[in-house]
């Protein structure tokens, strides 16, 4: 990372944007989430964390004063909420999700998307191909459980129009069967999450990698948002993208510099992507945009820091989000790729706790390390340091994956 790339500047007032993922859940969770886990941290690493409600208002968030290292930080959090249109997205019926299945599976595959993910990590790829077993597996219990329910009335010795009825009631009972059972495994999906994670990626395969219009219009609200932080009296301006919400946070930062709305002399704007999928979006056909912005946001100055794990085996960790999609200018600057390292950063009592709880490791970039490196997500979002600061001179991953692997490149005008 070199010195015409960051603006060395202590921090003592930040605002900070948490994009989330695919996630219908009230962003609550967040708030709650960084209060438990950012104490814990605080505890470990020896520094003080006291986090505030915000007033209710518009958007949502909290406060957080932080003594790091001696120095007093305040710090805003804002969770950029786009929940609302992921429960739109999820509100299907059961044969709507089945019918999600067969489109999503077809475009993943006839697209040769999936292979080609597959060529990079093979974690993610399970992860999608998961919801598809499982989907396929609960309607096959169904169906079993459907025929013999209506097998009991198959015991029962009968001729003629008695013997119509009881074949007539027997298909009655055998579709009701399969359809409470259907009924019973999508109200039980908080345990097996099948319906959640197939929702998930019907997101990016219904429109083939391009975004929706209700979600563009948000991503606009959202960097009018940061635009209006870029114009206040803040030391930086920190945007976080978690998961999906990494290929948004690229996006709506590429539309941000690309439209002359980062001030030369404001706050040092500074974007860390965590556990991202993007190769999930970018590898689909219409997916432009998204290549567009990739290719122009690592060419600024502004640093980016992805952040990622080999044990989390719902991202495409280490991989590269700019080159592994084919489109890396000459004059590339960014990503500086690193790993959150879960089998160093965690003790082994802690990892063993951990390693097969795929969907919580996907959120320990949000929580505590008990063995901690240099990532540290409190003292990234309320430390005295700027995200470029605090990664100077660092080097990228010597694990990361860079090879271009994406069958389209094509980027929008």
């Amino acid at each position: 990372m070199s010195d015409d790339q960051v603006q060395h500047r202590p921090v003592r007032r930040r605002r900070v944007f948490y994009i989330p993922g695919y996630d219908p859940i009230h962003p609550r969770r967040y708030r709650e989430l960084y209060r438990t886990e950012g104490a814990a941290q605080a505890q470990i690493s020896g520094y003080v964390l006291t986090l505030c409600p915000k007033p209710r208002g518009k958007t949502y968030g909290w406060t957080v004063d932080a003594v790091i290292g001696g120095a007093e930080v305040a710090a805003q959090i804002d969770v950029l909420v786009w929940s609302d249109i992921v429960r739109d997205s999820m509100s299907g019926s059961v044969p709507a999700t089945y019918w999600q299945l067969v489109r999503t599976a077809w475009t993943y595959i006839a697209s040769g998307a999936l292979r080609r993910m597959m060529w990079l990590r093979k974690g993610p790829v399970i992860a999608a191909l998961y919801p598809v077993g499982m989907l396929l597996l609960q309607l096959l219990v169904a169906l079993l459980l459907g025929s013999l329910a209506a097998g009991v009335l198959g015991l029962i010795p009968a001729t003629g129009r008695v013997r119509m009825v009881l074949a007539l009631l027997s298909w009655g009972i055998w579709a009701a069967a399969i359809v409470a059972t259907l009924r019973w495994f999508k109200k039980k999906d908080g345990r097996f999450f099948a319906y959640y994670l197939m929702h998930d990626y019907a997101y990016a395969a219904r429109w083939n990698g391009a975004n929706p219009a209700a979600l563009e219009t948000r991503m606009a609200e959202f960097a009018d948002r940061v635009a209006t932080a870029l114009s206040q009296d803040l030391d930086e301006v920190l945007v976080v993208g978690h998961s999906s919400g990494a290929h948004l946070g690229v996006s709506i930062l590429a539309d941000l510099h690309r439209d002359g709305r980062v001030p030369a002399t404001g706050p040092s704007l500074s974007f860390l992507s965590l556990g991202q999928v993007v190769p999930m979006v970018s590898f689909l056909k219409d997916a432009s945009r998204l290549r567009r912005d990739l290719h122009f946001l690592s060419q600024q100055k502004m640093p980016w820091v992805d952040v990622s794990a080999p044990g989390d085996g719902c991202a495409f960790a280490l991989c590269d989000p700019v080159s592994v999609s084919g489109v890396e200018p000459a004059n590339k600057r960014w990503p500086l790729v690193i790993s959150a390292a879960f089998t160093q950063t965690l003790s082994p009592e802690r990892w063993n706790a951990l390693r097969w709880k795929f969907f919580r490791l996907h959120f320990q970039y949000l929580c505590a390390f008990d063995r901690p490196g240099d990532y540290d997500y409190f003292q990234i979002t309320a430390g005295p340091l700027t995200l470029g600061d605090r990664y100077r001179g660092r080097a990228p991953s010597a694990s990361r994956i860079d090879v271009a692997a994406s069958k389209y490149t094509d980027m929008a005008a």
